[in-house]
């Protein structure tokens, strides 16, 4: 490849609404969470306010829809307590484009935010881990935490890369995007159904057989 753009050599992905859609689990899954939240409301936030906490949670991670949302201290409780436990255990799909993983000659990874019960459970039912170098859990259940973009030098680090070297890819502009961002990674918003088109990704594709051409 010429001068202008690095050789791309790994590949950061996220898991919901990126590899597979945030619901393929089930609506159900979380119904015994989202009641626990409701019976803890207690009237702090609008019953439509909570219906929308509740749509943005299976896009995105619990204590940031807490936070987002303001849930008072007994909703959050209430609600990690049951999404803590929860795990899938119904095989998983993901979207109709995943078997082009095996076609990236690059390093593949997984790094996704939430449960670690629950975020594990989905890898392993995706039967996806074959196809990647690793998949991290960027758990919001345990001490420690060191967020998306703690994984992301973590990654830099042990694999000797460059940020130039790696596309990161994913739906959501506050979550990996940003992180991609502030460490010089090729950012890369994939367009799955349900994700609004955001300018802050570099680049933006409808599938990942798009990625082809960028490696």
């Amino acid at each position: 490849m010429t001068g202008h753009s690095a050789m791309i050599k790994a590949i950061i992905f996220d898991l919901d609404s990126c590899l597979s859609a945030s619901d393929e689990v089930g609506r159900e899954l979380f119904a015994s969470a989202f009641d626990a939240i409701r019976k803890a409301n207690r009237g702090t936030i609008s019953e439509d306010t909570l219906e929308r906490a509740f749509e943005d949670s299976w896009r995105i991670a619990f204590d940031a829809i807490a936070t987002t949302y303001g849930f008072s201290g007994e909703m959050r409780e209430a609600g990690w307590k049951v999404f803590s436990q929860i795990t899938v255990t119904q095989p998983m799909y993901g979207y109709g484009d995943l078997d082009v993983l095996k076609d990236l000659a690059v390093m593949k990874f997984l790094v996704t935010s939430g449960f670690r019960r629950l975020q594990e459970s989905k890898i392993q039912m995706l039967g996806i881990s074959s196809l990647l170098t690793d998949a991290y859990v960027d758990a919001i259940d345990e001490p420690g935490r060191i967020g998306k973009r703690g994984f992301f030098e973590n990654i830099l680090a042990d694999h000797a890369l460059q940020p130039a070297e790696v596309l990161v890819v994913g739906d959501n502009p506050e979550s990996e995007i940003e992180a991609g961002n502030q460490l010089g990674m090729t950012t890369v918003q994939i367009l799955r159904p349900g994700v609004t088109r955001d300018a802050r990704a570099m680049r933006h594709i409808q599938s990942l057989r798009e990625l082809k051409a960028m490696i």
